[in-house]
């Protein structure tokens, strides 16, 4: 007795995840056709955090073309010209289509690689405007806002690991969009911005076991918030196990740089290494 349910517990297990990973695929909202930027910290971000998100867009069949900005090349021990290559190795092996035209990373002393610095969100702002908007600050007159993604990507106001650099993220993202939206009152905001939502620490390392939990939460907050307005307010992406090889080569080969100990037991057991959910951010 005791053995078939030490050989049945993985089956039922195994079997969740892929049903789980196929429910979230087939009944939830998602993105499709769109012009997307995932905006990072540091190489590695995109897939110690974002795997699940970057495999789900780059399908083919979503028809999404994604994109990766990166605001430092991760220069703190002085492995900013290898980490940049390595971030290169990892988009390819999560599916960006040209990842030598998709991936930028910008050097910058306003954007160090540090964990006591926080970004300026107006810096983040302007360079966002020049790279998504740039003719929006040159109109006289006020018009239909444009913008050249639609899908802005990013941390939360807590970043995940309360890193400041990724907080700065959340912030300059907003900076950008309330500024795009100045003097364009009644217009809809070209570009949605949605970001990774942080959990408590025990939820990151029970990997796929979160995924009940999240599929629980995320309803009744998208019902609070939305308040009756038809709108996806959560994005919601779990790996297949295929998946998830995929999104642990990307940081374990694709990163080798970084593959120190303590890092094992997240792309092992991490939630985030298998399960994404982005909310979406009022900017108004």
């Amino acid at each position: 007795m005791e053995l078939y349910l030490a050989l049945a517990i993985p089956i039922l297990l195994a079997t969740a995840w892929l049903y789980t990973a196929q429910l979230t695929r087939s009944t939830l909202p998602a993105l499709r056709g769109k012009r997307i930027c995932l905006l990072i910290a540091h190489p590695d971000d995109e897939a110690m955090f974002f795997s699940p998100t970057v495999l789900a867009l780059t399908a083919p069949e979503a028809g999404n073309h994604v994109k990766i900005l990166c605001l430092s090349s991760g220069n703190a021990d002085n492995l900013g010209p290898t980490r940049k290559h390595e971030l290169l190795a990892s988009a390819a092996l999560l599916g960006l289509r040209s990842p030598s035209s998709d991936v930028l990373v910008i050097e910058d002393p306003l954007f160090p690689d540090s964990m006591t610095t926080t970004w300026p969100a107006p810096s983040i702002a302007q360079l966002l405007a020049n790279a998504f908007s740039p003719s929006s600050s040159s109109q006289k007159e006020p018009k239909e806002p444009t913008a050249t993604i639609d899908t802005l990507i990013t941390f939360d106001a807590s970043g995940i690991s309360a890193h400041p650099n990724h907080i700065s993220l959340y912030l300059g993202a907003k900076h950008w969009l309330k500024a795009l939206m100045a003097r364009h009152d009644g217009y809809k905001c070209p570009v949605e911005l949605y970001s990774l939502t942080s959990i408590p620490l025990f939820r990151k390392y029970i990997g796929v076991l979160d995924a009940p939990i999240t599929m629980l939460i995320a309803p009744l907050r998208d019902a609070i918030r939305a308040r009756g307005r038809r709108r996806r307010e959560t994005l919601l992406y779990v790996s297949s196990f295929g998946e998830w090889r995929r999104g642990v080569g990307a940081m374990v080969r694709g990163h080798r740089s970084q593959m120190r100990w303590f890092r094992w037991g997240w792309v092992g057991v991490g939630r985030y290494m298998v399960i994404n959910d982005l909310r979406r951010v009022d900017v108004g």
